[in-house]
């Protein structure tokens, strides 16, 4: 039986917390920055938890 692969975009793009968890990246942090806020741009650069409902489709993609 070959191993799972790791599927390498979502790989890139998502991290598992210690209590399997995803955490992941916010967007509109690219560009017209100077339009945003500084308090918005900060935040944005924190990273977030994924939802509930895109879990179960990130353990597919990532099985390790």
């Amino acid at each position: 039986m070959p191993k799972i692969k790791s599927h390498r975009g979502a790989g890139k793009r998502f991290k598992r917390t210690a209590s399997g968890k995803f955490l992941r990246s916010h967007s509109f942090l690219r560009h017209q920055l100077t339009h945003k806020r500084r308090k918005r741009k900060r935040a944005l650069r924190r990273r977030a938890l994924v939802s509930k409902s895109d879990l179960g489709r990130l353990r597919r993609l990532l099985p390790y």
